[in-house]
């Protein structure tokens, strides 16, 4: 059931968000040279890497590590790229990870490839044996405001209890985060 939801919900999605991909990457071209999408490996179900889309948020020579690792890195950060990160415009692309099978709507966020410690903590508690999502339970109780420890914990909270409901929560409290921006920091 999870699969048909995830597929179903991704391509209608894809279809239904078409014209504001289409703004948004007009948007991203107009803003700053380089790529409209911004590709990663990240690891996914069992470790195994995979490539992640997102609508690029920042400047092509921004250094890989996550945003809070940059101090005043902020300023790599786009006009658009600051609207899109906001509103969380730039996950849409992962619309396509979820369609092709790589990621789910509703999952452990995932890591950056180079987030060694929390790749791990993530492996020990077994957190690595589901699919990563576009939102998540830790992503909802925090988000960029708790620690790896805190993520890990809500992710393995997930994993042992997912059901429909839960992801179909999840999913509202994460409509519910976008409008109020809770959670946000960069």
């Amino acid at each position: 059931m999870k699969r048909f939801f995830d597929f179903s919900s991704s391509t209608s999605g894809i279809i239904i968000f078409l014209p504001l991909f289409a703004i948004i990457s007009f948007a991203i071209k107009k803003d700053s040279p380089g790529p409209i999408l911004f590709k990663q490996k990240r690891p996914g179900l069992n470790n195994e890497h995979f490539t992640i889309y997102k609508f690029r948020s920042m400047a092509v020579d921004t250094p890989n590590v996550e945003t809070a690792k940059l101090g005043e890195g902020v300023s790599y950060i786009t006009m658009t790229g600051k609207f899109i990160r906001k509103t969380s415009i730039d996950e849409l692309p992962q619309l396509i990870n979820v369609a092709k099978g790589e990621m789910s709507v509703v999952g452990p966020r995932p890591a950056l490839y180079n987030q060694y410690d929390l790749i791990r903590m993530r492996t020990e508690a077994g957190v690595h044996k589901v699919k990563p999502g576009i939102t998540g339970y830790a992503q909802v109780m925090g988000r960029d405001e708790i620690s790896d420890e805190e993520k890990v914990r809500f992710d393995k909270y997930y994993v042992d209890n997912q059901t429909f409901l839960f992801d179909m929560w999840v999913i509202w409290k994460t409509f519910k985060n976008v409008i109020s921006s809770e959670g946000v920091s960069h």
